[in-house]
């Protein structure tokens, strides 16, 4: 169990204002800990408000949690001490039900691209969409377009065995923004691309802020990303959690497929809206 360092009056207390400072909070950690097995902790005493619609940076060495704290956010993993609140729902108690009810409305990129290998390309990003009861000729319609969008047309029919680390990477972005969801969780989603690539990618989560509202955590070593696409950033460092930078917004000038990017979202949002009017 994770030592506590509050009485749980204290920590009640605080996470009751948290709520109150917040009322467009989808992410609230309040006196968090976690720690795997017996091990000493990994997150100690993790309190923030994320607000509908915000984009971070999640920054720190190797080791140091920040693959731990999507896990937890996500629910891949319980917290041993603390409160986390999504969508203003307390998660500590919630049946399996339930989680899977959030998660639908998560996703999530992790460096291993979890791709499944006995299926193309399409199928795999086409999935989250069929467990969702999406009629296939929509799902065609979209599945084509995210492909299209992330460089992969080419490679629909193609085994994800046969794509390289960077196309796998897309391959697996492409599968979580299609369900076009509210929080957007991505692991060093940029670590096997070269920098156009990478700056794809950027463009992409960016638009998908700025498109649909989506609220981004990206997590990343690369501190040449974070000095160019200035959003805030939450650094991990001895177990503790603390934000850097206030900036709201990017200031780098637009990527020359921006046009593009904005154009694919506005028909990627009419689609989907499509879709829930079936």
């Amino acid at each position: 169990m994770c030592r506590v360092r509050q009485s749980s009056l204290t920590q009640m207390f605080f996470f009751t204002n948290i709520v109150v400072m917040e009322d467009n909070t989808v992410i609230a950690f309040a006196n968090v800990g976690a720690r795997y097995d017996n091990n000493p902790d990994i997150l100690t005493d993790v309190s923030f408000n994320i607000s509908a619609g915000s984009f971070y940076f999640l920054s720190g060495a190797s080791g140091a949690g920040k693959t731990t704290l999507l896990r937890l956010i996500y629910q891949l993993h319980k917290p041993c001490r603390g409160m986390i609140k999504l969508f203003g729902r307390p998660t500590n108690n919630i049946s399996h039900d339930e989680i899977a009810e959030l998660r639908h409305k998560m996703a999530i990129v992790f460096q291993e691209y979890s791709l499944l290998s006995h299926i193309s390309v399409f199928d795999n990003v086409a999935l989250p969409l069929r467990v969702r009861g999406v009629a296939e000729d929509k799902i065609k319609k979209l599945v084509n377009k995210t492909l299209e969008w992330v460089g992969l047309a080419k490679y629909a029919n193609a085994n994800p065995k046969t794509l390289s680390g960077g196309q796998q990477q897309r391959v697996s972005v492409a599968r979580a923004i299609i369900v076009q969801p509210a929080i957007m969780l991505a692991d060093e989603p940029t670590g096997n691309l070269d920098d156009e690539n990478a700056s794809r990618l950027m463009e992409l989560f960016i638009q998908m802020n700025k498109m649909f509202g989506t609220t981004i955590i990206l997590a990343t070593h690369n501190s040449k990303l974070m000095e160019t696409y200035k959003f805030p950033v939450m650094h991990v460092e001895n177990h503790k959690l603390t934000f850097l930078g206030g900036a709201a917004k990017t200031t780098v000038k637009k990527a020359a497929n921006a046009a593009a990017a904005t154009e694919y979202f506005a028909d990627l949002t009419r689609q989907f809206k499509e879709i829930g009017e079936k």
